[in-house]
């Protein structure tokens, strides 16, 4: 469990969300509905620590990556990875919905679209608490304060979870990693 805080990501102007989210939320509205009176960070507990790490590495481990033009057929298809198979956004859709049923509130864990080190779209989930924003990734199992994941943070769901809010290109330091 991380010993000191990190920063809270920026939060910015409302947007329209991703449309893999659209597509999602209509599809799964049970998924996207965010009750406004749960809160919004959790307490960063060292038993909320490995509740987090445990489901990051099932997840990551659980699932064989595979783009949606291969899997679906076509672009950009936000879905839970029910046949093992998925691109970044279903590692965390499945992570988002082990930790609501282990107790999380949906509302502190944010789908959020980044660019990566390679410079490409990726698809993470923030999870808020006391102690600042985290990140996990299906890239690695390490959850990171998100200032150190290298990535540059476009958006994320807000406090509703159907609208989501700009970060405004918040760029995180690069970190070295040695994989997952």
């Amino acid at each position: 469990m991380p010993s000191r805080s990190s920063a809270v990501t920026p939060r910015s102007d409302a947007v329209t969300p991703v449309p893999g989210w659209t597509y999602f939320c209509r599809h799964r509205p049970e998924e996207c509905a965010v009750d406004p009176s749960e809160p919004s960070t959790i307490a960063l507990t060292p038993q909320a620590w490995r509740t987090l790490a445990r489901v990051n590495h099932q997840v990551n481990a659980m699932i064989r990556p595979m783009t949606d033009e291969e899997h679906w057929g076509g672009p950009d298809r936000w879905d839970f990875a029910e046949d093992g198979y998925g691109d970044c956004e279903d590692y965390q859709l499945v992570k988002r919905q082990r930790l609501v049923s282990a107790g999380f509130p949906r509302r502190a864990l944010r789908m959020t679209a980044v660019i990566d080190e390679d410079g490409a779209p990726h698809a993470v989930m923030m999870v808020r608490t006391d102690r600042g924003d985290f990140i996990l990734d299906n890239k690695r199992n390490a959850i990171l304060p998100w200032r150190k994941t290298g990535y540059i943070y476009l958006q994320r769901e807000g406090d509703t979870g159907s609208t989501w809010v700009s970060l405004g290109e918040a760029f995180a330091a690069p970190v070295a990693t040695a994989g997952r």
